[in-house]
């Protein structure tokens, strides 16, 4: 039975990368936050008390910010494969909070790779590098694009690239860098757009909500679907040899397009609910990211299974079933504030 640590594995794609990893039949570990309250819900279905002899999926406490606690971890653990999917992951947080963004985002990773360094544990290593790293490129954008980050994320996840690439080169880590481009699921969180729009929507559809703020909307974006991507995560750390690849649709469409979208699916007028907040704008915008992934799909085998309107489709589906129960609980009498039922 194969092994494997994942770092970020209560976000969206550390819990899609759970599911696989256990369907394929691995020990699936994961590094967690302490906190005083729950934050596992996108992987509550799958874990098991470890009690259980069927139990597959242990985790454990940790912080990206603790090198001591993460060389302890891989030295105990010895996992076969690490998919560092940990990060401060928002860019518009990571202007308000660049010092942080830094320190987990990029120096997270290097704590990562060091600590497989120091150990000299035969370990395959994936980092999660991002599509924000081309910035202000032109797209559409490759593994030969120059970065040009433009946010204080980017910048960060460009660090953590070079670290991975110096790693491999160095020391022979087997050190795989995934340029994914924007994914999106049901279980994406709240303050992302696309997830932003879909939950607003289908709040509005059952008048639990009036307006929709946002931002930018002629920033165009190349969106997939996250359950797609951790299969070329895994891919990629299945090769023989380490690389970078980037992982796209090679289709992109604005947020404009991507509110206007949502909102016929309801039979709705976003014109009518969605209104603009300059506090949503970065102050450095990234205009258009469009991958090209040919790279991938010719090494790896790999392509994009689930189109964009299905994609749209399946977060409306998830959300207007949360927008449902909601309005169930108001009906039935208790209080809504500030987006939650007490």
């Amino acid at each position: 039975m194969k092994r494997a640590l994942i770092t970020g594995i209560t976000g969206q794609d550390g819990s899609y990368m759970a599911e696989l990893l256990l369907d394929k039949g691995y020990e699936v570990h994961g590094l967690i936050r302490r906190s005083s309250t729950f934050n596992t819900d996108r992987i509550d279905h799958l874990y098991k008390d470890f009690h259980d002899s069927a139990a597959r999926m242990y985790l454990h406490y940790g912080d990206l910010s603790v090198s001591s606690h993460l060389t302890k971890l891989l030295s105990d653990i010895q996992p076969d494969e690490i998919y560092h999917l940990g990060a401060q992951s928002h860019v518009r947080v990571s202007f308000d909070m660049p010092e942080y963004t830094g320190d987990i985002t990029g120096l997270g990773a290097l704590r990562m790779l060091d600590a497989i360094l120091r150990t000299g544990i035969k370990t395959r290593f994936y980092q999660a590098s991002s599509s924000e790293m081309f910035g202000a490129a032109a797209p559409p954008q490759n593994e030969m694009t120059p970065f040009e980050p433009q946010s204080p994320y980017g910048a960060a996840k460009v660090y953590a690239f070079h670290m991975a690439r110096n790693y491999r080169r160095a020391y022979t880590i087997f050190a795989a860098n995934g340029i994914l481009f924007n994914h999106e699921s049901p279980r994406r969180g709240e303050t992302f757009v696309t997830r932003k729009i879909t939950r607003a929507a289908t709040r509005i559809k059952l008048g639990l909500q009036a307006k929709l703020y946002l931002g930018n909307l002629e920033a165009k974006r190349d969106w997939g679907f996250a359950g797609d991507y951790v299969e070329a995560m895994w891919l990629m750390v299945q090769q023989d040899e380490p690389d970078d690849y980037v992982i796209a649709t090679g289709v992109t469409h604005s947020v404009r397009e991507f509110a206007e979208r949502v909102f016929d699916k309801l039979d709705l007028d976003y014109k009518e609910y969605v209104e603009i907040d300059q506090r949503y704008f970065r102050p450095t915008e990234v205009d258009v990211l469009l991958g090209d992934s040919s790279k991938a799909r010719k090494q790896l085998n790999w392509q994009p299974r689930v189109s964009f309107d299905r994609l749209i489709d399946m977060m409306i589906e998830a959300d207007l079933e949360l927008a449902n129960k909601e309005k169930t609980l108001l009906d039935a009498g208790y209080k809504h504030t500030k987006n939650r039922i007490i």
